[in-house]
């Protein structure tokens, strides 16, 4: 592989430097730096991040792809600037087996986009009855660490328990999805004064949180690690605030659509705002937007979650849930965070970066930008706003909340171990 250099990028938002990547490697890092022979990117002030690890991704491979593939999800990924996804088990078959979760691990590694690293089901097909093979897919080749019946949640307590108990021989982690299901029967949006007023089922916060109070108190008891996913209540944030403050090993995340938007957009009945959690209120927002930057929120992960359009282009209660997220999620963090003086973007990198890679365990990510690294590497044009064009996703679906709405950044390179993915915004 020939050497390229950065030239003139702030490194995590810092004074510019250039970077000198010399194969799959990060090779030095300084000012004034040269290289005979290299490619040569002037980046002239861009940000350079190391690249970003998404720790809930919807592939739809394999028995949805119709919706995504690992092939199209990947290219997302890496338009949107991550190196490294993990892949929810929702899939037809579920991933429940070492056969499937090695499957999807190797067509990622087919088509090199970015890594792919699968979730197992928690539960044989995600019906809550009975744990999967958590053992024998962590000893697959794929090596799984991470276990979530994500679009479902673990609501028998016994059986929580006891995937707690099995992962923590090997460090593992569930990833919850906080739901009560017998609260949210009929759910269509937000429990409130909305919800009220158009007449649709409430989901109320009350079924994320019960959820999230008894799984960190599992969680304490077992000595085990927790995640919660896609955290969207105030609610949920003090209790994980106070599970923090015990000393309870929990972690969690936030997406970007829920740092953004509310449920005042319902009032239009486009089913493009309709996901799962859902849209909460103002409140819930600033609340969880003071929670990522103070760190009791850890991470940004995406829940991309892609549909056809027939699955979502119908009437409301009739429409899949969920939206796409990897290629807007970067520039939804610099609006919502950056641009509010939240979160610098050194902070950034730590919320996209380097904690969901801690997470997760995916080895080679979420590694400083220094000489030694793998050159794992996502340069973000800051200064550019534009109008959101879903026609140019390289996601195979386009159901995004945020179409002709103008945001900030864009990125410009992705390198995967030293390897251009995305140049000058086109895919490689």
């Amino acid at each position: 592989m020939s050497k390229i250099l950065i030239r003139g990028a702030k490194v995590l938002g810092g004074e510019p430097q250039d970077v000198l990547i010399d194969g799959e490697t990060i090779a030095e890092v300084g000012t004034g730096l040269s290289a005979d022979g290299a490619e040569v990117v002037e980046a002239d002030g861009k940000v350079l991040l190391p690249g970003l690890v998404d720790l809930h991704t919807h592939l739809r491979e394999p028995g949805r792809e119709d919706s995504e593939t690992v092939l199209t999800g990947t290219r997302a990924a890496a338009s949107g600037g991550f190196t490294a996804v993990f892949a929810m088990a929702n899939t037809f078959p579920v991933a429940d087996t070492a056969g499937v979760v090695e499957q999807v691990y190797r067509l990622g590694q087919e088509h090199g986009y970015c890594d792919v690293q699968p979730i197992g089901a928690v539960t044989v097909g995600l019906e809550g009855q009975k744990l999967a093979e958590l053992g024998a897919m962590h000893e697959s080749a794929a090596g799984v660490t991470v276990f979530s019946d994500d679009g479902k949640c673990v609501h028998d307590a016994v059986i929580m328990r006891r995937a707690l108990e099995y992962v923590k021989a090997f460090d593992g982690v569930v990833a919850q999805h906080a739901q009560e299901p017998r609260l949210t029967e009929g759910a269509q949006m937000n429990e409130g004064v909305v919800s009220a007023e158009l007449g649709l089922g409430g989901w109320p916060a009350v079924a994320e949180e019960s959820i999230i109070a008894r799984d960190v108190l599992l969680a304490e008891h077992v000595g085990s690690r927790v995640h919660i996913c896609h955290l969207s209540t105030a609610g949920s944030v003090e209790i994980v605030r106070w599970a923090k403050s015990r000393g309870i090993d929990v972690t969690a995340e936030v997406t970007p659509h829920h740092l953004l938007l509310t449920d005042e957009l319902v009032r239009s009945y486009n089913p493009v705002y309709k996901v799962n959690p859902p849209l909460r209120t103002e409140r819930d927002v600033l609340a969880l937007r003071e929670a990522l930057a103070d760190g009791t929120i850890d991470i940004v992960a995406t829940d991309h979650a892609p549909h056809p359009h027939e699955d979502k282009d119908c009437e409301w209660a009739a429409a899949a849930m969920g939206m796409v997220g990897l290629e807007t999620a970067l520039s939804v963090v610099q609006e919502t965070m950056v641009e509010t003086g939240l979160l610098d973007w050194a902070g950034v990198a730590d919320r996209m970066s380097f904690t969901p890679a801690r997470i997760g365990q995916a080895a080679g990510h979420g590694c400083p930008v220094s000489a030694g690294e793998p050159a794992n590497l996502t340069l973000v044009d800051t200064a550019y706003r534009g109008a959101v064009d879903p026609a140019g996703f390289a996601s195979r679906s386009r159901n995004t909340p945020y179409e002709g709405r103008e945001l900030p950044g864009r990125v410009t390179h992705t390198w995967l171990r030293g390897k251009a993915t995305l140049v000058d915004g086109k895919l490689t």
